[in-house]
């Protein structure tokens, strides 16, 4: 994943993981705030680097829905 996308990421992350499940925080906040690699937060969390794998991707795909509804990153930024 390109620097660019986790720090979009990142910040849709701090506007919209309430919105997100506990472990989807968590995985997320590993990934993007904690830098951890995939193979990382699956040994802390005891579970597969797919399932690591599957979590972020459902987690990256909510955030961007959200934002696609809600359009806070966009309004906080001045509409661009």
């Amino acid at each position: 994943m390109s620097l660019e996308k986790n720090l979009h990421l990142a910040k849709l992350f701090d506007l919209y993981s309430p919105l997100l499940s506990s472990l989807q925080q968590s995985v997320m906040a590993d990934f993007l705030l904690k830098d951890l690699t995939i193979s990382e937060i699956a040994e802390n969390h005891e579970v597969s680097r797919q399932a690591i794998k599957d979590a972020v991707k459902k987690a990256e795909a909510k955030l961007l829905s959200y934002e696609e509804k809600l359009g806070f990153l966009k309004k906080l930024n001045g509409g661009k």
